[in-house]
């Protein structure tokens, strides 16, 4: 989907009012359902770690990563 909207943007035309707020909505979707697993993670992660529990704390971060990686490709 991202990919389809990428193109969609790069295409040499001035896309309609209707066009650029259905770009909008789904990039604004698509980033905040990452950015909310995000702040769910890092607070978990913060929680694990204040625990002492360093096993489930690295694979929190793991995971946390993962999601940072998928933002930073979008």
């Amino acid at each position: 989907m991202v990919d389809s909207m990428k193109n969609v943007a790069n295409l040499d035309v001035e896309l309609t009012v209707e066009e650029r707020n259905l770009l909008s909505v789904g990039y604004k979707n698509v980033i905040g359902a990452r950015r909310a697993s995000w702040r769910i993670l890092s607070s978990i992660e913060q929680k694990e770690e204040s625990k002492g529990n360093d096993v489930n704390a690295k694979r929190i971060k793991e995971y946390r990563h993962k999601v940072e990686t998928e933002l930073s490709n979008i």
